[in-house]
């Protein structure tokens, strides 16, 4: 059931297509790290993608530690939802509209949790208790019906296929090319220091 929900949500992103540039303009993109850092990584993750729960788990945090945190890289989280449960958490995620990174954190250190259920609406329904229970201060509703915020989701969706030629969850992008071997800590990492 979950395959039939993916498949026709990447129809709908497929004619999806014409969406307004400027009326997103507003909206910050989450980003970590400083404006002006020589490296820039764009991650495309999507929500439900275990891949990118393991990347937030297990190469971010040394990202941050080795690398963001002393000013050298700055890494942008694109969205790129490949159902309708991680389009949902995405437009959560960017409702803030402050550009931090927590609320994209707190749905990948609890992914389990929440991202399930056999129809869209119960994957909503176990969203909403998950952000309920984690002390996650958004209007729901209001988050998922925001038309700015979903065109924001789903153009960066679209630029990642356009640009990037994205087709995959995470895909990294490192100074606008996109890193090709495998994704952990020790290959990142010793590609950034031959950047530095």
């Amino acid at each position: 059931m979950k395959k039939i929900f993916s498949i026709l949500f990447i129809m709908f992103v497929g004619f999806t297509t014409n969406l307004i540039a400027e009326d997103t303009q507003s909206i910050k993109r989450i980003s970590v790290g400083e404006k002006n850092a020589k490296i820039t990584i764009i991650a495309y993750e999507s929500l439900t993608c275990g891949h990118c729960a393991d990347f937030h788990k297990n190469v971010y945090p040394g990202l941050k530690k080795d690398f963001i945190e002393k000013g050298l890289v700055k890494i942008e989280f694109r969205h790129f939802p490949l159902d309708i449960a991680a389009f949902n958490a995405s437009k959560i995620g960017q409702c803030r509209n402050d550009g931090n990174a927590d609320i994209i954190n707190i749905l990948y250190s609890g992914q389990k949790k929440w991202a399930r259920g056999k129809t869209p609406e119960e994957a909503k329904i176990y969203l909403k208790k998950f952000l309920v229970d984690e002390s996650v201060k958004v209007d729901f509703e209001k988050c998922l019906n925001d038309k700015k915020i979903e065109d924001f989701v789903l153009n960066d969706r679209i630029e990642g296929v356009k640009k990037f030629k994205v087709n995959a969850t995470p895909t990294i992008i490192i100074n606008d090319k996109k890193f090709e071997k495998t994704l952990n800590y020790k290959n990142i990492k010793k590609y950034l220091e031959k950047l530095i």
